[in-house]
C-alpha cells in the first residue's frame, strides 16, 4: 500500500485525468502499485522531507511528477541500504525541465542529508555544453546563496563540493583528459540519445558501484540515432512496464505521444510533456514549431523528434497493440484431435529457432508453441527476456551447441502429431534443403506427387495472409495461453510496406522492430502456418462448451 504522499499525487494526477498521459504513464503506476503492494519496501519520508526542504535555494519547485521520481529513485528502499529503483530513466519531450530536475537531485545528494561521505556524481555527456548544463544550474544556486553556501561548499567551474561530506559533483565529456571513473556514487547521462554506441558510456561507468547505494539517471530526449543505446534502452523500458522482464531495479518514466497521427491535437502534447501545463510560454513556442513542421516537416523535424519524442521519419508501426497482445492471454481448450497446420522459423541455425501450431476452433485461433535457442548465438548478452525463466516453464528449450539440429523442431512434432490432427505445414524455402530430409521422414512433402502438404512460403505469401492476420488480433481472436515467450515474439514485430512496381501501395508484410535483442522466431513461425491456412476448416465445440468460453476473463 502506498502511504507516501509525494508518490500517491502523482497517481492521482495520472489517474484523474487532469491532462493527457501517454500508455507507457498509465503502466508505469500500474507497476509502481504493484510494487508497492507485493513486495516489502519502504518510503523514508522523514528523508524526503529533509531533501524538498533544500528547494528553498533554487528559484523553482519541482513538478509533481518530479517529486515521484525523486522520492522513488532516492529515498523508497527494499531493506535498510539498499534502494528500490537504484537506476532512474527520464524520457521526456524537450522544455519539460529534466536539466533542472537533475540540478536539483545532484545538489541534495551531495548534502549530509544522504548521509555518505565522499559520495561523488559525475554528469556525462557527449558535449561539454551539455555536461555542463546542469553543473552550472548548481553553480548558479551556489553563486544566489552565497553568504549561506561559503562555509558549507567549495566550487569552481571546474568541481563543487559539499566541505562536510566531502562529496564532489563533476562534469564530464568525450574531450575530457581524464575519463576513468574515481568511485562515483552516482552518475549522470544526460541526452542519452547523443550516444552512438558504448564505448563512451563504459568508460564512464569504470570505477562505478563501489560505493553504498550507487544511483544512476539518465535524461534524454529521443534523437536521430536509430539502433544505439538509447533505442536499446527504450526496448528494455517497454519490455519491463509491458511486464515482460524484471525491472532490475529501473524505473522508467516514458512521455510521448502514442502514435504520430495524435500531432495535429494540442491536448496530445501534454502526453510528452508532463510540465506543460505549467509552462504557458512553452506552450505558445511549440505552438510555432507546429506551425513551421506543418509547412515544412523535413525542415523541422525537431519538433515531432524531441518535442513529442517520435523519430521522425521511423516511427514503428506494431503489429497490433499491446491490449491484443495481452488479450492473447486466455485458457487453451482442449485441442487433442483436432485438426492443426503448423510453422517453423528457422532463419539462423545458431540464433532461435520457432514452430507454432494453428487451430481454428469456433471462430477463434489457438495457438501452441515450442522454440529453441542456441546458448552460443552472438546475441545472448543482448537479450533481456527471461530466457532461463521460459525454460523451465516449457515454453522453450536451451541448447548448449554450436547450432540448433534441424532434428529437434522435427522430433518435436513428431510428438505434437501423437496428440493433433497436423494436415499441413509451411517454412521459408531458404531452410527447406536443411530440414527436407527430416520432413519428409514424417510425411511432409512440397511435391505435387508426393504428399503435397507442405508449403515453401514467399514474401508474396506473407504480403496475401497480413491482413488476415491483423483482422484476427484486432478482433482478438487468437490465443496464446499464458505464453510470454509468444507475447514477446509478438510484440517485437513491426508491419512494414511493401515497395515494388509488382505490388500496390496498401501492401503489407512483416519485420523485426530491432533484430538483435527483441527476436520474432515464434510470431513469423505462425505467419508461416497462416499461409496454410486453407487446409483446416474451422471447427466447433458444442453449444455448451461455446457459451463457457465466452464467460471467460481475461
Amino acid at each position: 500500500m502506498i502511504t507516501c504522499r509525494y508518490i500517491q499525487d502523482y497517481i492521482d494526477q495520472v489517474r484523474n485525468g487532469s491532462y493527457r498521459v501517454c500508455r507507457e504513464q498509465i503502466l508505469l503506476v500500474d507497476f509502481v502499485e504493484r510494487v508497492f503492494e507485493t513486495e516489502s519496501v519502504y518510503v523514508d519520508e522523514d528523508q524526503a522531507v529533509r531533501y524538498f526542504k533544500l528547494e528553498r535555494f533554487f528559484e523553482y519547485k519541482l513538478f509533481t511528477w518530479e517529486r515521484f521520481c525523486f522520492v522513488l529513485h532516492n529515498c523508497t528502499y527494499s531493506a535498510p541500504g539498499v534502494l528500490r529503483f537504484p537506476t532512474l530513466v527520464i524520457l521526456v519531450g524537450r522544455g519539460a525541465g529534466k536539466n533542472g530536475y537533475l540540478a536539483f537531485e545532484d545538489f541534495a545528494l551531495i548534502t549530509p542529508v544522504n548521509g555518505i561521505q565522499k559520495y561523488h556524481i559525475d554528469i556525462c555527456a557527449t558535449s561539454e555544453d551539455q555536461a555542463r548544463t546542469s553543473f552550472d544550474d548548481i553553480y548558479d544556486v551556489l553563486e544566489n546563496n552565497r553568504p549561506k553556501m561559503k562555509g558549507k561548499f567549495y566550487w569552481n567551474k571546474v568541481v563543487i563540493r559539499n566541505l562536510k561530506t566531502k562529496s564532489e559533483i563533476r562534469y564530464r565529456t568525450s574531450n575530457a583528459k581524464s575519463k576513468d571513473g574515481g568511485r562515483q556514487g552516482k552518475i549522470d547521462f544526460d541526452e542519452y540519445h547523443a550516444y552512438e554506441n558504448y564505448d563512451l558510456i563504459n568508460v564512464f561507468k569504470t570505477g562505478f558501484g563501489k560505493k553504498p547505494m550507487p544511483r544512476e539517471t539518465i535524461t534524454t530526449t529521443m534523437g536521430d540515432v536509430r539502433d544505439g543505446p538509447l533505442d536499446e534502452l527504450l526496448s528494455d523500458m517497454l519490455s519491463i512496464l509491458n511486464g515482460d522482464i524484471p525491472d532490475n531495479g529501473m524505473l522508467c518514466f516514458i512521455c510521448r505521444l502514442d502514435n504520430v497521427k495524435e500531432i495535429d491535437d494540442e491536448a496530445n502534447w501534454y502526453k510528452a510533456n508532463p510540465s506543460l501545463q505549467y509552462f504557458p510560454n512553452l506552450l505558445a513556442e511549440m505552438r510555432k514549431e507546429y506551425h513551421d513542421w506543418k509547412r515544412n516537416n523535413n525542415g523541422h523535424s525537431a519538433f515531432v523528434t524531441k518535442r513529442m519524442n517520435i523519430p521522425y521519419g521511423t516511427t514503428v508501426e506494431v503489429v497490433t497493440s499491446w491490449e491484443n497482445i495481452k488479450a492473447t492471454n486466455r485458457p487453451i481448450i482442449d485441442l487433442e484431435g483436432k485438426s492443426c497446420v503448423f510453422g517453423i522459423d528457422y532463419a539462423r541455425i545458431n540464433d532461435f529457432l520457432g514452430v507454432a501450431l494453428k487451430f481454428n476452433v469456433d471462430g477463434l485461433v489457438y495457438v501452441l508453441q515450442h522454440s529453441w535457442v542456441c546458448q552460443n548465438t552472438r546475441d545472448w548478452s543482448r537479450i533481456k527476456f527471461p530466457i532461463r525463466e521460459a525454460e523451465q516453464e516449457g515454453l522453450l528449450t536451451v541448447v548448449d551447441t554450436v547450432e540448433i539440429s534441424p532434428e529437434l523442431p522435427i522430433q518435436w512434432l513428431a510428438e505434437m502429431k501423437q496428440y493433433y490432427n497436423i494436415v499441413a505445414g509451411a517454412l521459408d524455402s531458404y531452410r527447406y534443403d536443411l530440414l527436407k530430409k527430416y520432413l519428409n521422414g514424417i510425411g511432409y512433402d512440397p511435391e505435387k506427387n508426393g504428399a503435397n502438404n507442405l508449403k515453401l512460403v514467399r514474401p508474396s505469401d506473407i504480403v496475401k495472409v497480413q491482413p488476415k492476420i491483423k483482422s484476427d488480433f484486432d478482433n482478438q481472436r487468437v490465443i496464446y495461453g499464458d505464453n510470454k515467450l509468444m507475447r514477446w515474439y509478438t510484440n517485437n514485430t513491426k508491419i512494414v510496406r511493401v515497395k515494388g512496381a509488382t505490388y500496390s501501395t496498401d501492401n503489407f508484410t512483416f519485420g523485426k522492430i530491432e533484430p538483435k535483442s527483441r527476436k520474432t522466431d515464434g510470431f513469423f513461425a505462425l505467419v508461416a502456418a497462416y499461409t496454410q491456412d486453407e487446409k483446416i476448416e474451422t471447427e466447433q465445440y458444442s453449444a455448451e462448451v461455446f457459451n463457457a468460453m465466452q464467460t471467460i476473463s481475461f
